[in-house]
């Protein structure tokens, strides 16, 4: 055979690995949904949670591969990468600034928290990194989707004892993690209305919320596509899920679902996007049939207006955030150093928690780390080639949207599972487009053989 009949190469040489990538990217991803972020490693303090020290290993692991050449990094480009590459930056800059003193004076608990945020920032570009370089295949992101919706499940049964019981199982679980305490950051549960809404094993009830209706359409994805044979086992992290929006009586988690249907029923198979229109309504309104009440606080919740206190604070925190920001325009105090004595004044906001903490530059950092991969994904699904990369592709983009639009309403970035979860599908977009782009130019390939065929057989 000939070298211009040979048939085309992959762009990306598969060598002998574990399908789903190496098993501590694996277990992060379940552990990030299973153990809580506020049990942390006593010697190590607030960065000493499990997920995050596992992350940490993931970026040490993918340094060492990448120093002694294990992978080419042209294979692996991807816009979210430079996204991140960007995000990192600037909270370098603001970092390096802060511990110069060109930001002005810094306390030791400021410097602390600053190093802290840095090394969740690093954890998280472990993460966005280790899922890029080891999900090349569409089976590999199958079954370590399938690693971060078991975990998630567990989350969701968690929440949902929480809920119907109000006991949180959690307390159960720190006697087995020897040198693991309680550093009070989590709130596992918290009154609205008639309600106690819960936090499953996130640390606040509005990321629950936000967390799982950025998974819902993933669920969905790994339940249409996954290769398990039982129909429970591929529907019911779809199903945890979504009561789990409902069970943290969040106004958060109702704009997610809001941002997760308008982006992906459109990237839905047809049969599926017509079944979606049926079995959408019928589950919400069966949680709502079974849970007499809920309706009705939750368009209490979302109809309050500036009559809730929770939305009120939120409003109010503007003119001091504008006041600050004047302060220091261009790279902030230093990342994470916003730490009032007064509660009323803390951001709910991660926008204006940016713009406080790493100026201008910082926010502007932070819109392209959340929306470059969301549009990328988009793009990637436009040029999909079947119906389960596309659905992929979309529901990627889906939870960047939810991460970009829910940002606005609370302190995401500060919320560990949320903060991981984030470069998680960062570096799945990575997948997603390198999967598209890999088919577009194999496809360019043979296109270009053929070519080169016709004109040989020409007289």
């Amino acid at each position: 055979m000939t070298a211009a009949s040979s048939p085309p190469q992959p762009a990306i040489a598969l060598p002998r690995r574990t399908v789903g990538g190496p098993l501590v990217l694996r277990l992060t991803l379940f552990i990030m949904m299973t153990v809580p972020a506020y049990l942390v490693l006593a010697p190590v303090g607030a960065s000493g949670s499990l997920q995050q020290l596992l992350a940490l290993v993931l970026l040490g692991l993918w340094i060492v591969a990448a120093g002694f050449g294990g992978f080419r990094h042209r294979d692996f480009r991807h816009p979210g990468r430079v996204a991140l590459m960007i995000w990192l930056t600037v909270a370098l800059l603001s970092y390096a600034t802060m511990m110069g003193g060109l930001s002005g004076s810094s306390t030791v608990p400021e410097r602390a928290a600053a190093d802290r945020w840095l090394l969740l920032l690093l954890a998280g570009a472990g993460l966005t990194l280790s899922v890029t370089q080891s999900l090349l295949t569409r089976e590999d992101v199958r079954r370590a989707v399938g690693w971060l919706l078991a975990g998630a499940s567990v989350c969701g049964v968690v929440a949902m004892v929480q809920f119907t019981t109000q006991a949180n199982p959690m307390d159960l679980l720190q006697p087995f993690m020897m040198g693991f305490e309680d550093n009070g950051s989590g709130t596992p549960t918290q009154p609205r209305g008639a309600f106690l809404r819960v936090a499953g094993t996130t640390m606040h009830p509005i990321e629950l919320g936000v967390v799982c209706s950025m998974l819902l359409p993933l669920s969905i994805w790994w339940g249409l596509y996954s290769t398990c044979e039982r129909a429970w086992r591929r529907w019911a992290p779809s199903v945890l899920m979504l009561a789990c929006c409902a069970f943290t009586v969040s106004r958060s988690a109702m704009l997610g679902l809001a941002v997760t249907a308008a982006v992906m029923i459109p990237h839905l198979p047809r049969a599926a996007r017509q079944w979606s229109l049926i079995v959408a309504p019928t589950v919400l309104v069966s949680l709502f049939v079974a849970v007499p009440g809920m309706m009705s606080t939750l368009f209490g919740a979302a109809t309050a207006g500036t009559d809730d206190p929770s939305i009120s604070a939120r409003t109010d925190d503007y003119p001091l955030a504008w006041k600050l920001l004047v302060e220091r325009p261009v790279l902030g105090h230093g990342p994470g150093t916003w730490m009032p004595e007064n509660a009323m004044d803390i951001f709910d906001n991660e926008y204006l928690m940016a713009a406080v903490t790493q100026g201008v530059l910082g926010v502007g950092a932070l819109l392209i780390y959340l929306l470059v991969p969301a549009m990328a994904s988009l793009l990637a699904a436009k040029h999909a080639q079947d119906a389960e990369l596309r659905l992929l592709c979309g529901s990627v983009a889906a939870a960047m949207f939810v991460a970009f639009i829910a940002s606005a309403t609370f302190d995401s970035m500060s919320f560990m599972t949320f903060a991981l979860l984030v470069p998680f599908f960062v570096g799945l977009s990575g997948t997603a487009w390198l999967l598209v782009t890999k088919h577009l130019t194999t496809l360019s390939s043979a296109d270009r053989l053929l070519e080169t065929r016709n004109n040989t057989s020409t007289p």
